[in-house]
């Protein structure tokens, strides 16, 4: 397993009846992370098979698969589902998963090269298809590291609402689901939700070419993983209030619904598979009113095992009121950093559904001010993607929204508004 290490920054410095902690949880793991056994780990690779994957599209999605497949380790079970408006696996034909073999691959890129576009696009029953695969897998392999890859390229029009919510529901917590969004005619927040609720990525691909070598990655990825799940567990004092708990990098992801109390004053929260990787959360907690000397602990946070409560890392979140504003007043540049980042997707996200309605003003205004944000946070991707969408005089610094924006930039700007950047210099180097 590998090493977890935590660190807190913050100002624990407050002023005089001041009532507000905030805290970023920098969590990394370390050490043997390409040690997992193979039959630790489980894979199944969904590709859309709907009438719009035709005209070149589904041959780029059956070479995505098969790169992904000549990716997987030995031993690795795995499965690939055809995806229209019903779910198929296509492979194994047995119901479950099969190990990765020589012959299992070559027998599984074959059922690959026959797949056909046609029919509806019903992504809530795809989840549930590979949840049951999964859970079925579970009971002889409960460690197994469970992962998904999704593939798309439209809307989710062929099952009701609730039945989508339902098979959303379904899937939640059975495996983690990178999801990928080919061409322009999906919808960013359908696929948004799908990688928020599933705990995994999601982004735009341009072109249908670039399917192969993203689908590689995401695999290569997928075996780096060496711990299948790991909750942030946090207390907090009987007197206190946990207001927030998000992830703030590698990109924004709020988890402060999705706790699982585990006693009165503890909860966990979800974080997914592990590999060697760094992540961090932001954590606020609301404290009573103390008086100047008083000290106090806001918070404990600690990474932990939850089947088995082993604890892999933990820090403490502190108060203490000082009279000294030189003390108090002082901004963690951590914590404001996230916080310009939160500010900066916020500004995007509401930027251009404000275009998307025809007001103008309010989409000029947020998609301004978030190019002021985003360049000033080093965060030149996300800067430059603005810069397809709006102009900046740098004269007057005032913004002008563009006549004509390439659809392909505009999901792609709203897609990654969620990415994050680390600061440019560690606050405490």
């Amino acid at each position: 397993m590998a090493d977890f290490t935590i660190r807190v920054d913050q100002n624990k410095y407050l002023p005089a009846g001041s009532q507000e902690v905030h805290g970023i949880v920098t969590a990394e793991a370390s050490g043997p992370v390409g040690a997992a056994p193979a039959a630790d780990a489980a894979e199944v690779i969904i590709v859309d098979t709907s009438g719009s994957m035709s005209y070149g599209k589904i041959n780029d999605a059956r070479k995505a698969a098969q790169a992904a497949i000549d990716t997987l380790r030995d031993g690795v079970f795995f499965a690939v589902i055809a995806g229209n408006h019903q779910a198929e696996v296509i492979y194994p034909g047995h119901g479950g998963l099969a190990p990765a073999t020589p012959q299992t691959r070559y027998e599984s890129k074959q059922a690959v090269a026959q797949l056909r576009a046609d029919g509806g696009t019903a992504m809530g029953r795809w989840l549930r298809r590979a949840a049951d695969l999964f859970s079925a897998h579970q009971m002889a392999h409960p460690d197994a590291i469970k992962h998904a890859i999704l593939l798309t390229d439209g809307k989710n029009e062929h099952e009701s609402a609730p039945e989508f919510d339902a098979n959303l529901a379904y899937s939640a917590g059975k495996f983690v689901c990178d999801c990928r969004g080919v061409g322009t005619d999906w919808v960013v927040a359908e696929v948004r939700r799908i990688g928020s609720t599933l705990l995994g990525s999601v982004m735009d691909v341009r072109r249908p070419e670039e399917l192969a070598d993203d689908f590689r990655a995401m695999t290569e990825a997928a075996m780096g993983k060496t711990v299948a799940d790991v909750a942030l567990r946090i207390w907090t004092p009987r007197s206190a209030t946990l207001n927030f708990v998000k992830q703030v990098s590698p990109a924004l992801e709020d988890l402060t619904g999705r706790r699982t109390d585990v006693d009165a004053l503890t909860g966990d929260y979800p974080t997914g598979a592990w590999g060697g990787e760094t992540r961090e959360y932001h954590i606020s907690v609301r404290v009573p009113p103390g008086q100047v000397g008083q000290e106090m602990r806001a918070g404990l946070v600690k990474l932990v095992v939850p089947q088995t409560g082993q604890v892999l890392a933990s820090g403490n979140i502190l108060a203490l009121w000082s009279d000294d504003p030189a003390l108090s007043t002082r901004l963690n540049p951590r914590v404001a950093h996230y916080t310009g980042q939160q500010e900066l997707a916020s500004l995007i996200q509401e930027g251009l559904q404000a275009r998307n309605d025809g007001d103008i003003e309010t989409a000029t205004a947020r998609l301004g001010k978030a190019r002021g944000i985003a360049e000033r946070a080093g965060n030149d991707e996300t800067a430059r993607l603005l810069d397809k969408v709006v102009d900046i005089d740098p004269a007057t610094g005032t913004a002008r929204l563009k006549r004509v924006v390439d659809k392909a930039d505009e999901i792609a700007l709203d897609t990654r508004s969620v990415r994050t950047v680390r600061m440019r210099k560690d606050p405490e180097s």
